[in-house]
């Protein structure tokens, strides 16, 4: 697995991350997932299904997010993080992470 991090692109106005061809269909595989998931909880919706077995659903798709988040966090603690400190720059990336680490705690 393989990352690099950089700054604003020539082709892009954000920043981005150039994972692995594994890295990003085992991402997009998750989230797709997740996608049919939230569709089942949509067809039970529109069944009438009973509400306790709608949020059990709701509370397994939250689960596998917040997987794919904490999959995210640590992909780039270990590439773009560790390659920011290796290159000097590692106070504003630390400090990048830790915003985003509060806000991913908050949920």
């Amino acid at each position: 697995m393989h990352e690099n991090c950089s700054n604003e692109t020539m082709q892009h106005q954000y920043r981005e991350t150039n994972r692995s061809e594994n890295e990003k269909k085992r991402l997009l595989n998750r989230l797709k997932r997740i996608e049919g998931q939230v569709r089942g909880v949509q067809k039970m919706i529109e069944e009438n299904r009973y509400c306790i077995d709608v949020l059990v659903q709701i509370s397994a798709i939250n689960a596998a997010l917040k997987k794919v988040g904490l999959t995210m966090l640590e992909q780039h603690t270990h590439h773009c993080v560790a390659d920011a400190i290796q290159n000097g720059n590692g106070k504003e990336s630390i400090e990048e992470l830790m915003k985003v680490i509060e806000q991913f705690t908050k949920s």
